[in-house]
This record gives C-alpha cells, structure tokens and sequence, in this order.
C-alpha cells in the first residue's frame, strides 16, 4: 500500500532522530554550564565546545542552501545563527526557530548508575543534563527541515537562533539579534522548543510563561560569628530573613502580596479552566516524599496558581554551616537566592522595584540587608494566532499524538518571547517542548521522553511544510 505523507515524514523523522540520538549524547557529555553558574565560561572554553559540536552537527547535515554561522564575540557567549532560503528561492516569509544550548549546574540526587555529564538511555528515556532542557532542540530544528527538502515538500526562508545564555537571562542574545538585524529581517512565525508540556499523548502550545524576579539576598547582623550562649541579646539573621520573606509571602499559605500580582484576563481564565479538564498529570506528576500534599487539591485551582499567580522560591543558601560541622555559634549572616515567579501580564521592572524595597527597607533590628545577582525577565502572553494556523497545530497534533492540541500556560520563563514580540508585532508564536513528567529539568535526573520527541519533530515538520503558503506576502 502506497504509504502517505503522514507516514513519510514520521519515519524520516523517527530515523534521522535516532541517528542523531549519539551525537547529542556525546554533546551532554561536555560539563558545561550557563554564564550564572560558570565564572570561567569565557575562559574554560566548554561553552564554545558545545556551540562548536553543534554547528558541526548542522554542517554534516547538508541542508540545502543553508549558512551557517557561529559567533563568539568578545565578552559573550556563542551563538549559533542558520539561515535557509525558501524552497524553490522564496523568500517572502520567514520562521525563526529559537532553541538554547547552555545548562544548569549538574545538581545532586541523581539515581544510581545516572549523572548529570554521563547520558544514558533507559526505558526509552535519556538522562543527562541539558538533553531535554534544551539541546534536542538543535537537532529538532535540523531534522524538520532536512526532511521537508529530502521528502520534496516545501518550506519558507528559515532562520535559527540558538543562544547559550538562556539559563542566565538570555542577556546576551540581544547583542547578537541586534547586530544580525538586517540579516534576520521580518519574522512571520517564531517557533521556540523551550517549553513544556502536559502530557506525552497530545502537541501543547505556550500561551503564556511567566515572568520572574531573582536575586540573592544577605542579611548581616554580625562581623564574626559568636557564641550561642549570648544569643537573645544578638538578634538571629535567619529569623530576620524569616520577617523579611513574610513580607513578600504568606507563611500559612504561599500566597504573594498585591504588588505581585494581577488580573487575570477574562480569556485566560477560562482557557485555565478548559485545560485543567484535560491536564490530569498537573498534580501527580511530582515526587512528593512520603505523606506530603499539593497546595490545592483541585487541578484546576493548583494549574492557575502555577501559571498566573506570584509564588516564591528559596533555590539556594550560604553561610549556613554543615550541620555536622555546626557548633554552637551564632552565624554571622545569612544569605539566600530567592525566585519570585511572576503573572505573565506583570511588569518585571516593576516588581524588581518591589522586591528590593520589600527586603531593604525598614530591617528589624536595623541589620544590614544587601543584595547581588539581581535580574528580571518579562512574562509572555500570545496573540491570537491566524485561524489557518490553529488548524494546522490540531491536525498535526491530530497526525502524530491521535489527539487533538491543547494550549496551556508555563509556569517557566523564556525572556526573549516578549522581546521577539515587541520587534514582530505580526508574527504567530509557536511555544512547544518536551519538558513533561518526569523531565525534571534542572533537577537531578533530568530526562528526554524518547518517544514523546519523534511525534514532537513530525508535527514541527509537518507544521512548517503546511504554512509555507500561508505566509507568502
């Protein structure tokens, strides 16, 4: 029997994956990390190493009529840049596909027999960092268009952007986008592959990410540590850090004060609440230890507190002794690094504002508070895609999952969505990625669903060969 498109493109797609699958492995095996995290990421040159292994892979890929370009500018991060032209030379419409190459630290916890720089494959599922969060990405946007010119299909002029300062605020992406503005043009379609995903049985797409607050906050009481015994003349810096957290967060409850939070827009409440319906995973999906519970018990109301309400997060601490090395002293200070989510509607500068005033101003005990590191990111809240553009999400979705697209909201951030939006005001976004159960991006034993990453490629490679008409000016 005659096979059809359909089947064409999932069994190309499906081997030049697996094909691939060892060059990405090889790549998750370089230890390198985002600027934040690597104070010699200009010299040790691990970073460069990973953008270089991945431009080799682009180039023996052989797309046809495709530049590849990587920069390394001067006190910068690289950056990959591909540019493709349009089938048959058309060059009236144009797709960025944006993906990132650099990782979070390595972290501990990971099971036995799995490490952050050692990938594995297990159960149909790869562990190591940076595998799921987001080198596929890379090879993803490859692999669509190799198949699209191999199958004969067409495609419009094509540019990828992968940068390698995503996970440090994607800071430096902006020199590079700035100085390759002529090149890149008006962009029709932005497709990002840095989100995640609900389930692994349906296409989700990101309407909405959060923005976010970071910064790593120091409260001093002291200039040397002293002993216990004189505590309750010498005020506790942690306890002070405790009222200082109160002002921002409820203790009982989690719940953010006003200044961080919004109304949420009519239209996305009730896309909360139609997706919640289908988002069975959203609870369940966690390693929780033992007895422990969710803050709601409700799908829907836990999805609307991830997604379009504040929270705060205490991600790391110092000046805290190993309790095995604690004596009885009193420390000095204590510090923390503290991420605030943000509504996807919320000024980030604003908040910025808050957070530093909430922390710094009128300190119990007159104790020093200062703060290092700190950084905001805009939320993103998408337009309305063009109707043809819907269809031909669901009926890939359709193709390739046996179920229909759901679109959802991130709790995560990606900063450069906002910025992509302000300067194409006209372009459609196409937020996708694999980032589901059990990914566990930038924990211990992250992982990337196989299975869930070939259907996820054919509907990207389907997508596009489906727009090129759509998109001619």
């Amino acid at each position: 029997m005659k096979s059809t498109r359909v089947d064409q493109i999932r069994d190309k797609v499906y081997n030049s994956f697996d094909e691939s699958l060892p060059v990405l492995m090889d790549i998750l095996r370089i230890p390198s990390m985002s600027r934040e995290f690597d104070n010699e990421y200009l010299t040790n040159g691990l970073l460069l190493k990973t953008a270089q292994s991945f431009e080799q892979y682009i180039r023996q890929a052989n797309l046809k009529n495709a530049q590849i370009q990587l920069y390394n500018d001067e006190g910068f991060s690289p950056f990959l840049f591909v540019e493709v032209e349009g089938s048959d030379g058309m060059t009236d419409g144009t797709v960025l596909f944006y993906g990132h190459m650099d990782k979070q630290p390595p972290f501990t916890g990971w099971r036995e027999g799995i490490s952050a720089y050692d990938p594995k494959i297990i159960d149909d599922k790869l562990y190591g960092r940076g595998g799921a969060d987001d080198g596929y990405a890379i090879m993803a946007s490859v692999i669509a268009i190799k198949t699209i010119q191999e199958l004969g299909l067409k495609h419009p002029r094509i540019i990828m952007a992968f940068e390698a300062d995503e996970e440090s605020g994607s800071q430096h992406i902006y020199h590079y986008l700035d100085k390759l503005k002529e090149k890149i043009g008006q962009v029709d379609l932005v497709i990002a592959l840095d989100a995640s995903c609900g389930s692994y049985d349906r296409l989700w797409v990101t309407t909405t990410l959060r923005g976010i607050v970071v910064g790593t906050v120091t409260v001093q009481v002291l200039n040397e540590g002293i002993h216990s015994g004189e505590s309750g003349i010498i005020p506790s810096s942690f306890r002070i850090f405790r009222q200082l957290l109160n002002r921002i967060d409820n203790p009982q409850t989690g719940d953010v004060v006003d200044d961080f939070q919004v109304i949420i827009p009519g239209k996305r409440y009730l896309e909360t609440q139609k997706t919640a319906e289908v988002f069975k995973e959203v609870i369940t999906k966690f390693p929780f230890h033992q007895n422990t519970q969710p803050v709601f018990q409700d799908r829907f109301l836990v999805y609307l507190n991830k997604i379009w309400r504040a929270q705060l997060s205490v991600t790391g601490g110092d000046d805290i002794p190993n309790c095995n090395q604690a004596g009885n002293v009193i420390t000095p200070k204590t510090t923390l690094k503290l991420s605030l989510r943000l509504p996807p509607t919320k000024n980030h500068l604003e908040a910025k504002e808050s957070f530093v005033k909430l922390l710094t101003t009128n300190v119990p005990y007159n104790a020093s508070v200062t703060i290092s590191g700190l950084r905001s990111g805009p939320g993103f809240n998408a337009l309305d895609n063009q109707p043809y553009l819907d269809s031909i999400i669901n009926q890939a979705s359709l193709n390739y999952y046996g179920n229909e697209a759901t679109t959802f909201g991130d709790g995560g951030a990606i900063y450069l969505m906002t910025h992509l939006q302000l300067i194409h005001p006209k372009a459609s976004f196409l937020i996708i990625g694999v980032l589901g159960t059990g990914a566990n991006e930038h924990g211990p034993n992250e992982c990337l669903d196989l299975p869930n990453v070939r259907k996820l490629i054919s509907c990207i490679t389907e997508i596009i060969s489906e727009v090129q008409p759509h998109i001619k000016k």
